[in-house]
């Protein structure tokens, strides 16, 4: 059983939504989002990325998160975010290039996050989690949701399609990266029970986004039920913000690597190593090669682009982990070959979401070699994250990113 529960959000009125709304804040650096934010005293990255009005030095500083707090109060003060008058549900629905998917927004329990109903599949880093965890506890809210995802549910996605049938969105607008956002409020108590209970017969929910953010909710939530003894579990703080998508909608694109080095060997003596694991045959002249499919890789190396097939009984085909073509790379030629033991901690290696297409990986190839991957699917996914395992970095890049300022999470202090 998962819990899915309406709240009240702090949102922007629909005359104010376009400028207070941005993308997630960590899809950039310090300089970019001051950029984003020139000239636009209400866009939400005064809070979600306060350094913008502190110092890049002051990141992670009490300063940076103070000034979150107090835009955030300023906000609220000047009409930029208003609160629902009762709790609801949200209907969320994004499109980027034709496709659609069209989530739940609510409040998903701690709780189920710490046994395991809601259910991951990365690792976090500590650092990380505690920028958050510093954000939402000064800010005594969740100011960017989690993205959750489940298996289908025929009740949930009846009542999605029914309220959109029947009524106008909230907010409908494009964002400057080409994403149509749409939302729309759902108050009418009928409803929301049938969500409710449909997520009730939810067996697991699964973290495709934000581990870190989840992470962090669950530790400002353990903070503030010691700070409140007599806590009832019904507090907002014992939740946290999501949005919530049905697994046919989603969406996960390649997540490529580019390595900065042979180590050490010429061109012909690399293709001859990897010849062992791989087949490898040059690719069709003209384009960027973009694997077919699984255990099929791209490798663009000496300004030419080739085709690796990965070769029976180099990987097990049965393992949740080792079949991922990530793991397969990483076990019998990033590590063996070019000593990437660590691909979190090397300088060597970068990462490249496939948002950016395989032309980014030619760019940034010099002495180096790239390396396209066929996307892992959802299926995939969910067969890490059920088997209790944990992916390798980098495995998914999940698009559209889901908008911030759109709903924020108020918890008590």
């Amino acid at each position: 059983m998962a819990t899915i529960r309406p709240f009240a959000a702090l949102r922007p009125p629909k005359q104010y939504v376009e400028q207070v709304s941005c993308l997630p804040y960590d899809v950039m650096n310090h300089r970019e989002a001051c950029a984003m934010a020139a000239g636009n005293p209400s866009s939400f990255l005064h809070i979600c990325r306060a350094d913008i009005d502190t110092s890049e030095e002051a990141i992670h500083d009490t300063i940076t998160y103070e000034k979150s707090r107090e835009n955030l109060e300023k906000f609220i003060q000047e009409g930029f975010l208003v609160r629902e008058a009762a709790p609801c549900y949200y209907i969320y629905r994004q499109i980027m290039w034709g496709r659609v998917q069209t989530g739940i927004v609510g409040c998903a329990s701690v709780d189920e996050y710490q046994n395991g109903t809601i259910l991951r599949h990365e690792l976090t880093r500590k650092e990380k989690e505690l920028d958050r965890i510093n954000h939402f506890d000064t800010c005594s809210a969740q100011t960017e949701p989690v993205f959750l995802a489940y298996r289908k549910h025929e009740g949930i996605s009846t009542a999605i399609r029914e309220w959109i049938k029947f009524h106008k969105p909230e907010y409908d607008f494009k964002s400057e990266d080409g994403v149509t956002h749409l939302l729309w409020p759902v108050t009418d108590p009928g409803v929301i029970d049938t969500i409710r209970r449909g997520f009730e017969e939810v067996p697991a929910l699964y973290i495709a986004d934000g581990h870190h953010r989840t992470a962090s909710s669950a530790a400002v939530s353990a903070k503030r039920r010691e700070q409140h003894p007599d806590y009832t579990g019904e507090e907002e703080f014992n939740y946290l913000m999501a949005v919530t998508f049905c697994d046919e909608d989603l969406f996960i694109m390649d997540y490529n690597r580019v390595v900065s080095d042979l180590n050490g060997l010429t061109p012909e003596q690399f293709t001859d190593a990897i010849s062992a694991a791989f087949t490898v045959t040059p690719a069709p002249a003209g384009a960027p090669y973009a694997p077919r499919t699984k255990h099929e890789f791209g490798m663009y190396l000496n300004g030419r682009w080739h085709i690796l097939t990965a070769k029976p009984g180099t990987y097990d085909a049965g393992h949740p982990i080792q079949s991922l073509d990530c793991a397969i790379l990483q076990s019998n030629l990033l590590a063996p070959i070019l000593g990437i033991s660590d691909p979190r901690t090397s300088p060597r290696i970068d990462f490249v979401g496939g948002i950016r297409g395989l032309e980014e990986l030619e760019k940034r190839t010099k002495s180096g070699v790239a390396f396209a991957l066929y996307p892992v699917t959802m299926a995939d996914l969910f067969h890490v994250a059920d088997s209790g395992e944990i992916m390798p970095p980098k495995s998914t890049w999940f698009e559209p990113k889901l908008r911030s300022g759109l709903f924020v999470h108020e918890i008590e202090r």
